[in-house]
């Protein structure tokens, strides 16, 4: 029985294998990986940066904004910068995205851990590429109370 049971789950892993394999080969997959999107000679926050969701329970916020396609790679960072002092933003939050080449547009979202209840917080916000140079588009200072 064991031996059936051993030869049963080679069987489908091999199946399974094989299928993952012929999906990566097939006429589906790209011939040639694109060059990386010309960079935009000018980027602009067009909506917000703004709150999205603050939460108590989870001590955490999230900053959205929405921006002119910033182009260059594909991997991208929101960053928020952020603290209790509008003149020490000392914290740092990012998160990952990955540009769409076929929009005019790019919406980032990050989320910030670990924030007290019933403080106020000051924040910025940019973008960079995955090598971490700046799109060159930095908003004002905007703050935000957590419940």
């Amino acid at each position: 029985m064991n031996r059936l049971n051993l030869r049963l789950a080679a069987v489908a892993g091999g199946l399974l294998f094989s299928n993952l394999i012929a999906a990566q080969v097939g006429s589906y997959a790209p011939k040639t990986i694109p060059p990386p999107a010309a960079t935009a000679t000018h980027v602009r926050i067009t909506q917000g940066p703004e709150l999205e969701l603050a939460s108590a329970d989870d001590k955490s916020a999230i900053i959205r904004w929405t921006s002119d396609n910033p182009g260059g790679s594909d991997e991208h960072f929101g960053v928020v910068h952020y603290g209790t002092n509008p003149k020490e933003l000392s914290q740092t939050a990012t998160s990952h995205i990955r540009l769409n080449r076929n929009h005019s547009y790019t919406i980032f979202r990050v989320r910030m851990d670990g924030l007290q209840p019933k403080s106020t917080y000051y924040y910025t916000v940019d973008s960079t590429q995955a090598t971490g140079k700046s799109d060159g588009v930095k908003s004002p200072i905007r703050h935000f109370s957590m419940p």
